[in-house]
C-alpha cells in the first residue's frame, strides 16, 4: 500500500516540478526572445498579448501548460519502473534520483541548445516555422533551440533515470545480507 501512495506522489511531484521547470525555463528564455512568445507561443496556446497585461506572469502560465503533461509522462514512467524496488524505502530513494537526473539533463541539454542555437543554427539556418513579424531571427532560433533540446534532455533523462533505477536496485539488492533483515557486507 506504502508504493502505491509513493508512485501516486510521484506522479503529482513530477507535475509539479514539470511545471514550475517550464515556468522558470519560459522566465529566462523570454529574456532572450520576447518574440518567440509574442509572435509564436502565445498563439500556439489561444493566448492575445493585447489582453494579458504582464508578460512575465503570461510566459509562466505558458511555461505551465507546455510541460506539465511531460511531468505526467516522467511521473507515470518513473512510478512505475520504481515499483521493483524491494519496499517502500528503496522506492522513494530510487524516485528521488530518477528524478535529480531527469531534471540535472534536461537543464544540460537546455545548455547545449543555447551552445547549438548561437554557433551552429544561427548559421546555417533552421527548416522550423519562423513568423514573418519576427525581427530579431537570431533570438527566435536560438531560444527555438534551447525548448526543443530541453524537451530532447527530458525524454534522454528518462532513460537514464530508469538504467539508474535498475542499476540502484540491484546493488541494493545485491548488498543485502541474506539473513534479509536489511544488515550490509
Amino acid at each position: 500500500m506504502r508504493k502505491f501512495g509513493i508512485f501516486s506522489a510521484t506522479i503529482f511531484m513530477c507535475i509539479l516540478l514539470a511545471g514550475i521547470y517550464g515556468m522558470l525555463h519560459n522566465q529566462i528564455t523570454y529574456s532572450l526572445s520576447p518574440e518567440y512568445f509574442t509572435e509564436f507561443k502565445y498563439k500556439q496556446f489561444g493566448f492575445d498579448p493585447a489582453k494579458f497585461g504582464e508578460a512575465r506572469q503570461t510566459v509562466a502560465v505558458i511555461g505551465f501548460l507546455a510541460s506539465w503533461f511531460v511531468g505526467l509522462v516522467i511521473g507515470i514512467v518513473i512510478g512505475l519502473v520504481a515499483l521493483i524496488a524491494k519496499d517502500h524505502l528503496v522506492m522513494r530513494k530510487l524516485v528521488r534520483g530518477s528524478i535529480v537526473w531527469i531534471f540535472s539533463i534536461a537543464i544540460l541539454f537546455g545548455i547545449i541548445g543555447f551552445f547549438r542555437g548561437k554557433l551552429y543554427l544561427i548559421e546555417r539556418g533552421v527548416n522550423w516555422w519562423i513568423p514573418e513579424t519576427v525581427i530579431n531571427k537570431n533570438d527566435f532560433i536560438v531560444t527555438g533551440s534551447i525548448h526543443n533540446y530541453s524537451y530532447l534532455g527530458g525524454a534522454i533523462g528518462i532513460v537514464i533515470a530508469i538504467a539508474y533505477m535498475i542499476g540502484e536496485n540491484k546493488r541494493i539488492i545485491k548488498n543485502v545480507a541474506p539473513t534479509g533483515l536489511g544488515s550490509h557486507l
